[in-house]
């Protein structure tokens, strides 16, 4: 019995070392190197290239790696396995710490201070108002962030494909609901995963129907926006800032354009991470499952893509 993990360009070590505390005697293979293909029985995934699985003849299962699954369903090779995801309450608190720590880089107006620093200019300014925040995907993440905010004292607004209720949150579906959720926001945050529906979601006509001079912040994946769209609502003034954590090409190429445009603020896709000791705990669950033939905790709806 196996366990292969494919999950290129990082360093693994420690991640062995914790999972062979929980699974002892369990044969820990690595791709591309692996000493027993015909031995595993569940995969651990993150970015793997097409064609990595094809060797694991006896593959029962799938585990991702990470919250999110659209880079491993987007292998055209991939096979039409179970496939889990990581569930990290220590995620969630990431995500909110983050939330926050931009919610006050705004509010303090540090965008623009930085701005007024490399000019040499002493112009103070009182507090942005953040009144409203808009929260775009009522998933785990999405619902977490807009019950913090709306228990903050912030009127929030919260847009799914499908119908929520959230205590404190007008929730939002359809098309229309969209238009309500986002029209008096001063702060959008985007958490919507990325499927074929949500590809390119915040165009340059849902930007339109935001508030004018409202501050987007993106924190699901680089491909739910369009960024020429959003390079432009930000020289019309339409949007005053962006804060991008992700984006559609990881890590951002030197010759991007949000590099060095002034209203935008890059972090490195730092928002949420994966903590290994809860990843490791729910990869040694899962595989035993598998082995016993049980479903998979957090199973992924792979049509709905989350």
């Amino acid at each position: 019995m196996s366990l292969a993990l494919v999950i290129p360009d990082r360093k693994l070590g420690t991640l062995v070392d914790k999972l062979q505390v929980l699974l002892p005697g369990v044969l820990i293979q690595q791709w591309p190197d692996y000493s027993a293909p015909q031995q595993v029985q569940m995969a651990v995934v993150w970015k793997q290239p097409a064609g990595s699985l094809a060797a694991l003849t006896q593959l029962k299962s799938l585990q991702s790696f990470g919250a999110g699954v659209d880079t491993i369903l987007s292998d055209p090779t991939l096979p039409d396995l179970p496939l889990s995801r990581i569930v990290d309450p220590h995620l969630t608190q990431s995500m909110l710490g983050y939330l926050q720590s931009v919610l006050g880089y705004y509010q303090n107006r540090l965008d623009l201070f930085g701005r007024q620093q490399q000019q040499q200019q002493w112009k103070p300014k009182s507090p942005r108002p953040i009144r409203h925040i808009a929260v775009l995907g009522l998933g785990e993440l999405g619902a977490a962030a807009a019950c913090h905010f709306a228990s903050l004292g912030y009127q929030v607004s919260g847009w799914a494909r499908s119908q929520k209720q959230l205590a404190g949150v007008a929730c939002y579906a359809t098309e229309q609901g969209y238009a309500k959720a986002v029209a008096d926001a001063d702060l959008v945050i985007c958490l919507l995963p990325l499927t074929a529906d949500t590809e390119n979601f915040l165009n340059a006509d849902r930007l339109a129907l935001c508030k004018a001079g409202a501050i987007l912040v993106n924190v699901a994946r680089g491909a739910v926006l369009d960024d020429e769209a959003l390079l432009r609502a930000l020289e019309t003034g339409q949007l005053e800032a962006a804060c991008l954590d992700v984006f559609r090409q990881e890590p951002l190429p030197a010759t991007d354009p949000y590099w060095s445009h002034p209203a935008v603020l890059v972090t490195p896709h730092c928002s949420a991470v994966t903590n290994v000791d809860t990843a490791v705990a729910q990869i040694a669950e899962n595989y035993h499952r598998t082995l016993n033939g049980l479903p998979l905790v957090h199973l992924v709806d792979k049509i709905r893509g989350y």
